[in-house]
């Protein structure tokens, strides 16, 4: 993480009184989605008013959704997705595991780039909703003596809804600096060859884990409404060239595994099948007993997985006669995806450094 208190020097042959400058880094910035500072209800209610304020996310004509979203959702869901985080809350860190795990990975990925890089590039991580924001980390970075800065999205895919308002935040933080570093985004990585192995290592490991085999891999993607995809979104056919990929590297049929999208929210259609529905229709329709899952549009474990799918999604399925439900973890702080997320960034910081 960035140490904004390291010494600065006067540049070469300045005025006396000209004020010091840092020695010049190239930071990197990580971005995941975000989080409350806690699951009780003013937390909830600030972080999900930012979360479903935003244009991006819920597109909705201001003058009608703003008056529902503050006099009605947001009476009552603060207390509804409350008890949800905290049935997942890290209690010891006093955090939600999406902070826990995204400040493990960038430890990881400070040291594998330090290997490399040496003391030429500073890592740290921001949110796009709740703390730490993009903002402050911005200018943390810049202060810290950043004159470059590669942002990258944690976001294997991209979508309107993550990666892009991730980036608007980032311009927008841009927008106050007096003295602009230079800025790089990284692009999605869903296809990236050593995502494609992380992934499937984790899948190889979880199977190799357990007496009996699943039946089926059920691969689960956050949905969007089907609306964002006609309207030229890739976000599900970048979901659906990263299952193909890993069921080619896993050597498998077509069935043995499963698109689906999770979370729906509000009244219109999002792409299908939803897996809630899909993960139960397995059971019931067509007797599949054993099943796993695996949420590789997430980079790390958050409420979506924790809570949605490893108690929610479980249920569904055994319910409607399921027996073994296995829930492969996300990629999270594993080495594989540490080594994953590191190449990608190398690649980003050609011509920038070099190691």
């Amino acid at each position: 993480m960035p140490d904004a208190s390291r010494p600065a020097a006067r540049p070469e042959n300045a005025p006396a009184d000209h004020p010091a400058i840092s020695k010049a880094k190239t930071g990197v910035l990580l971005a995941n989605l975000g989080t409350p500072d806690h699951y009780s209800y003013w937390p909830m209610r600030r972080y999900l008013n930012e979360f479903l304020s935003d244009r991006r996310v819920i597109d909705y004509s201001p003058w009608k959704w703003q008056p529902l979203l503050q006099l009605i959702i947001l009476s009552k869901r603060p207390f509804t997705s409350g008890e949800a985080y905290k049935s997942i809350w890290n209690e010891e860190k006093g955090e939600s595991p999406l902070m826990t795990i995204t400040r493990d990975q960038t430890t990881k990925l400070s040291k594998s780039l330090a290997d490399r890089y040496g003391d030429q590039v500073m890592v740290d991580f921001c949110m796009r909703y709740g703390n730490p924001s993009t903002k402050s980390k911005v200018r943390a970075l810049t202060e810290a003596g950043c004159t470059r800065i590669l942002f990258f999205p944690l976001y294997p895919h991209y979508a309107g809804a993550t990666s892009a308002t991730a980036n608007d935040q980032f311009f927008r933080a841009l927008m106050e600096e007096t003295w602009q570093p230079t800025a790089r985004v990284v692009e999605p990585y869903f296809e990236h060859p050593l995502y494609i192995e992380a992934l499937a290592k984790s899948v190889e490991r979880a199977y190799g884990g357990v007496e009996a085999k699943p039946e089926i891999l059920v691969v689960s993607y956050h949905g969007m409404p089907k609306r964002y995809l006609m309207q030229g979104d890739p976000y599900h056919c970048q979901c659906q060239k990263t299952t193909r990929l890993l069921r080619e590297r896993l050597g498998w049929d077509e069935t043995q595994i499963t698109t689906t999208f999770q979370s729906v929210f509000g009244p219109e259609e999002w792409l299908r099948p939803y897996t809630v529905e899909e993960v139960a229709r397995l059971a019931s329709e067509e007797g599949k007993k054993r099943i796993a899952v695996i949420a590789p549009a997430f980079s790390a474990d958050c409420i979506e997985t924790l809570e949605e799918i490893n108690e929610e999604i479980r249920e569904s399925f055994e319910e409607a006669g399921g027996e073994e439900f296995t829930y492969i973890p996300c990629l999270n702080d594993d080495d594989a995806h540490i080594e994953a997320l590191s190449e990608v960034i190398g690649e980003n910081l050609k011509g920038w450094v070099e190691g």
